[in-house]
């Protein structure tokens, strides 16, 4: 056995940041599932073959939304969503976003968690981004849900472009941020399972802010190009 110059062991060689996990049979939740971000990712990973439950705080406005989109998904109570999914992508509004997390604390337990809110206010200027006391809406989750392992990602996509039964492809890098590579890893995989998508590693969560914040420039963009923006990272 060799060793390096040090004395020490031989350090192993660096894992391939492409050499990611087979997700294809989780389970995705997705809270919020009725609303249009929520509609729209439920909706593309269900195409892609995923198996999608997505939750509500009623259980009749979840079912009623899975059958008009179709491709197999099915709707639940949010509690019902979280305990049956292998992976939670939150996407409620900023304003439910610890009410809904406080309530599912117990169903969240040991769950991969993929928080996707982004905090802005609006005014005669347009988007903003606000700063949550904890720093980022994902920093809030991981506050909220200590016994869950908390990730952030999916901020940055055109809901409008995502229900689009008509786009084949969405041509956007998705940002991955979390504390844990097992994790991260996971959710970059779970980007790249719809057409056009790829997942990037982009930090941990103290570093969510920016990522979240950025949406409103976005915004800014679209509403000056009529587009529907998204992110490329280069030299990656």
């Amino acid at each position: 056995m060799t060793t390096n110059e040090t004395g020490g062991a031989p350090k192993p060689p660096a894992k391939d940041p492409w050499d990611l996990p087979d997700v294809s049979g989780l389970t995705v939740g997705v809270l919020g599932g009725t609303g249009p971000q929520g509609r729209g990712l439920a909706y593309r990973f269900a195409r892609a073959g995923q198996k999608v439950v997505i939750g509500s705080r009623a259980a009749d406005r979840a079912r009623a939304a899975a059958e008009e989109l179709g491709h197999g998904i099915e709707g639940a109570d949010n509690a019902e969503c979280a305990r049956r999914s292998d992976a939670v992508i939150v996407a409620v509004p900023w304003d439910g976003h610890a009410k809904t997390l406080e309530a599912l604390r117990d169903e969240l337990v040991g769950k991969l968690v993929i928080d996707c809110v982004n905090p802005l206010g609006f005014d005669k200027k347009g988007a903003y981004a606000l700063k949550p006391e904890e720093g980022s809406a994902a920093e809030q989750a991981a506050a909220l849900l200590p016994e869950s392992r908390v990730t952030a990602a999916f901020h940055h996509l055109s809901a409008v472009l995502l229900q689009d039964t008509a786009v084949e492809e969405i041509d956007t890098d998705v940002l991955v941020l979390g504390e844990a590579r097992a994790d991260t890893d996971l959710v970059q995989a779970l980007a790249g399972r719809i057409p056009g998508m790829r997942g990037i590693f982009a930090g941990r969560l103290r570093n969510a802010h920016q990522v979240e914040s950025l949406v409103a420039n976005l915004i800014s963009v679209n509403r000056r190009y009529k587009a529907h923006a998204g992110l490329r990272t280069t030299d990656v």
